[in-house]
Parts: C-alpha cells; structure tokens; sequence
C-alpha cells in the first residue's frame, strides 16, 4: 500500500519538475502548461467512481495491480512526448492508471486492519504521497542531468511495471487467505472491526445513493479545499521556485521537497494521535476527526502568507506550514471511508470523495497558470488559494 502511493507521486510529479527545462525545449508557455499539469487530474477525478466500483467488485488485488502497471506504462511512454497534444494525452493516460490507487487501498485498509488503527493506517499509506513527492525533487534532477528528460520518465516507469510483478505474487485479498496467517492475528484484525468482514456485504445500495448523505458532501468538499491547496506542491512550486525566487534546479530540487517532507511528518504523527485520542475515549470519533481536519485547514492557510514573505527561508517555512496542515486533515479524510460505509462499498465511497476532491487538482494548475500570465507574478495565485 504505502510503497504502491509512493511511486503514485513519483510518478505524477515527474513532469512538475521537468516543467521549467522541458516548457523552454517544447516552446510551452505557463498558461498551456497549466493545462498539462491538470490533465492528469481530468481523467484521475472522473474515473474515481468506477475504479471504486472495480475494486469492490474484483477485488483490490487486481485493482491495485492493474493501476500501477498501467499509470507506469503512460509515465514510461512520456519521455516520447514532442509537444503540447502529446503530453497532453500523456497526463491524461497517467490519471487513468492512478484512478484505482485511493480506492483500493481504502477497500485493503478495511479488510487488513481493525477500526481503531484505521486513521494510523489511512495516515501512513497517504504519507507515501509526501514521501514519494519528496524524493521525487532531487531524484528527478539527478536522473535529468544523468540521462535527460525523456529517459527520466522511461526509468521511473520501469520502476512502477517492476512492482506490479511483485505485487500481484505475493499480495491476498484477504487475511484469511494469506499463508503467514495465525489464528491470534486473524481474530486482532476482525475482533476490532464493528461489523465482522462479509456480513455487512448483504447491504445493497447503488453509489450514486450516498450523495442522501450530507456527510458524504462534507467529506467530498472538505477534500477539495484541500486538493486544491495540496496540488500546488506538486505542479507549480518547483516552477514557482525557480522563476519567482531565483533557484537553480539542483537547489530548487532539495527546497522544493522541504514542505513535503514536512507533510509526511504531520500525517504520520496526525493518524496516530487521533487513533490515540479514539482509544482513550477523551473525543468521540466524530469529535476527533473534525478537530484535526479544522486544525490542518487553518494551517493550510499559510500558503497566503508565503505570497507576502519578505525573505526566501520564511517562504519556504510558511510552506511548510502550510502544507503540513493539508496533510494532517488528509489523514482523517482517508479514514472516513472506513468509518462510515458498508465494507462492500468502502472503495466506492472512497472513489467518489476523491474525485470530488481532484477537481480541485484540475481547477488548481489552470487558475495558477492564468493569473501568472496575467499578472507575471505567483502572489496573487497563493493569496487566492488561500482565499
């Protein structure tokens, strides 16, 4: 899982820092390559649903399987890309693969883990994203100035088809079907969920009947302002660093994992004080979660002050803050899912919350991209995010 959401983001973030060196070889101005970095996010919202329904129906083994060998293809067939159509289409093929990766890890955190570790486990499997964005930065302009752009995208591909194999050999859908198994760790896992696995799966209910729900509006919406924030990071920033703040690309590919680096730290430490808090019974369930979503939000709004920041360390410290805060609500976002749906529709509901979630990673890179163009300048794009 966690490995799986770390080559997710290696994957994706690839083309944000290639961005500077690559628009100025394809002649790519900012507004069109805010296009480009929001294709992934096109084909990735949309096909949230259905990669739920997939996994719910086939089982998360193959849905997982069959995402990252597919998204690793698309990242692999880039490094062939000649312009703006091309990695448009691209990016598009990429969503496709990822669209099943959220989904079927939170059907495989509902069946392998019992309820009380949920946001631990949520936490940890979304802190990949940070760790794998993180490692991406310097890894990528290592790569670029070893074997150039394009044999960059084919390398981190080959990385992703490698998994694959490796995963679909040793993965089980289920506890109960894996060989290393015991009979103490098998009653851990389902004595701590509030419904024992199968005997909810009885419960009918199309996908589209959770929008009844007025929880599961606030769970989508709430995702969006924080995609919307989050996805910053991973398309605009090593752009931002380089052409607002004056970095060289090595120095920009070591800053520009700082604030990532920050948000794998606070999901992690996030997941477990909230499992923490739920075991002692100070906060209900409910309680818990909206204290730290509301926290991290708040938090999140130092990506505004950044646009103000006087001095190059406290920008980036702001942003850093900033995205902490994103990820410390991201880590009762992923445990939601679990909370509230029937274990046969854990997937789906997860599908549906992401992609309401990444229309703000299609809205974000292209309202980025213009008011750059028009203003010439990235504050007013962070005071909005902000806003």
């Amino acid at each position: 899982m966690w490995s799986a959401i770390a080559i997710n983001y290696i994957d994706r973030t690839v083309l944000s820092v290639a961005a500077p060196h690559l628009s100025k070889e394809l002649s790519i101005p900012a507004d069109q390559m805010g296009f480009i970095l929001s294709a992934f996010f096109w084909s990735y919202a949309l096909l949230q649903i259905p990669a739920g329904l997939l996994a719910d129906r086939f089982g998360q083994k193959r849905g997982l399987g069959a995402s990252v060998g597919l998204w690793s293809f698309a990242t692999a067939a880039t490094g062939l890309a000649t312009g703006f159509y091309s990695l448009f289409a691209m990016r598009l093929g990429l969503g496709v693969g990822e669209a099943g990766a959220y989904p079927s890890n939170a059907g495989i955190a509902s069946k392998w883990f019992p309820d009380r570790e949920r946001a631990t486990i949520s936490g940890l499997f979304d802190s990949a994203s940070k760790f794998g964005g993180a490692v991406a930065m310097p890894l990528i302009v290592w790569l670029m100035a070893m074997v150039g752009w394009r044999m960059t995208f084919v390398v981190i591909g080959a990385v992703g088809i490698v998994w694959t194999l490796i995963w679909w050999l040793f993965f089980t859908e289920t506890p109960e079907k894996h060989p290393m198994m015991n009979k103490a760790e098998l009653d851990y896992i389902r004595g701590g969920q509030a419904m024992k696995h199968g005997e909810d799966d009885s419960i009918s209910m199309r996908w589209y009947e959770l929008l009844r729900y007025r929880n599961v509006w606030a769970m989508c919406l709430g995702f969006f302002t924080i995609n919307y924030i989050s996805y910053f990071f991973i398309t605009w920033l090593p752009t931002y660093l380089v052409r607002e703040k004056g970095m060289g690309m090595i120095q920009m590919g070591f800053i520009a994992a700082l604030p990532l680096l920050a948000g794998l730290v606070a999901e992690i430490i996030a997941g477990m004080a909230s499992d923490r808090i739920v075991r002692s019974k100070r906060l209900s369930l409910t309680a818990t979660r909206k204290l730290f979503l509301i926290g991290g939000l708040t938090m999140a709004l130092c990506i505004g002050l950044a646009a103000i920041a006087e001095s190059v360390a406290l920008t980036v410290a702001l942003l850093c803050v900033a995205k902490a805060g994103t990820t410390i609500a991201a880590s009762q976002v992923w445990a939601l899912p679990g909370d509230v749906a029937p274990k046969n529709m854990t997937s789906v509901l997860a599908g549906l919350q992401n992609m309401v979630s990444n229309f703000g990673g299609v809205v974000g890179p292209i309202v980025t991209g213009f008011i750059v163009v028009k203003t010439g300048s990235f504050n007013a794009a962070l005071l909005f995010s902000a806003g």
